[in-house]
């Protein structure tokens, strides 16, 4: 079956992406790192309401805070030990 004929499998429309709700890129690390956002905030020297305002749409993190996570993403290990915080 050609998969635009299939009527419970259609494509996305562009109005159907917008109106889908986005995960976080600090909600998605934190994850995937295992920890509490009180944990991430403490390692990482991230104010906790930043990342919530981050994490719940209220605000996105500036270029150099994107910057940031997307090293903590990578070498969280490197961060942690930069910062102080060996784990």
């Amino acid at each position: 079956m050609n998969k635009t004929n299939d009527l419970d499998n259609k494509p996305l429309s562009d109005s159907d992406l917008k109106r889908m709700k986005k995960t976080p890129q600090a909600k998605i690390i934190r994850r995937a790192l295992n920890l509490s956002q009180q944990e991430f905030s403490a390692q990482f020297q991230i104010a906790i309401g930043t990342l919530r305002d981050w994490e719940q749409d209220r605000a996105e993190p500036d270029g150099a805070a994107k910057a940031y996570l997307r090293v903590i993403a990578r070498e969280p290990d490197v961060v942690r030990r930069a910062l102080g915080n060996p784990q």
